[in-house]
């Protein structure tokens, strides 16, 4: 069986196929290129007045690449109707040498310093794919989504892809398009320049987001 190197999974990023784990005890790993694929339209996102007020009201303290193993293996965590995971131990550690690599980010969602929520995936040109989310408070992972967004469209995103459709992503605008078309917004943001934004400095996500939807 070929071994799945960093420098590998770049590549299989790069025409659409990542890897996943069977079981949270399993180490072998398989390659997924699913038939139907789920993206959220940087330019179609859906943001709520009830979301939007929490984004803005300070509740979670949000940042950004400073605790990426840490979202990963919460990620990892059973949670209710989702006992299993397809996090192991060889995805730690391959994502978390992307990370090293600048090609793998995070977001986090803190409440007085504890971390409740987040999400984390992969960079590669103008495209992000994104990985998982938890949630350990209600709407921090909904929060983390709305600042990814608004960092990619800052650092010039142009594909945010989900892999899977979930009811949690379709309300934000996620829609499934054939294997096909993915590959073909693929090839069109894989070799443009973007540069994922760890700082938004002051700057309100849900205007960069609603401004960015206007704009479509």
């Amino acid at each position: 069986m070929l071994e799945i190197t960093p420098d590998l999974l770049l590549q299989a990023y790069r025409i659409g196929v990542f890897p996943m784990g069977e079981r949270r005890d399993d180490p072998k790993l398989y390659w997924l290129d699913p038939r139907q694929r789920a993206i959220l339209p940087l330019d179609a996102f859906h943001l709520s007045k009830r979301l939007a007020r929490t984004v803005r009201s300070g509740h979670f303290e949000v940042s950004a690449d400073t605790a990426f193993l840490d979202v990963m293996r919460a990620c990892a965590e059973p949670r209710p109707g989702h006992p299993e995971s397809w996090i192991n131990d060889p995805i730690l550690a391959l994502y978390g040498e992307l990370h090293r690599r600048g090609h793998a980010h995070s977001i986090e969602c803190r409440v007085d310093g504890k971390l409740v929520g987040g999400l984390y995936g992969v960079s590669v040109g103008a495209a992000f794919f994104g990985e998982s989310m938890f949630s350990r408070e209600r709407d921090a992972s909904k929060v983390a989504l709305v600042h990814l967004a608004a960092r990619l469209i800052k650092g010039g995103f142009r594909l945010l892809d989900c892999q899977f459709m979930t009811e949690h992503l379709r309300s934000f605008g996620a829609v499934e398009i054939p294997r096909d078309d993915f590959r073909a917004l693929l090839a069109d943001a894989i070799d443009r320049p973007a540069r994922f934004q760890r700082v938004l400095a002051g700057v309100d996500p849900c205007v960069v987001v609603q401004a960015n939807t206007r704009m479509s």
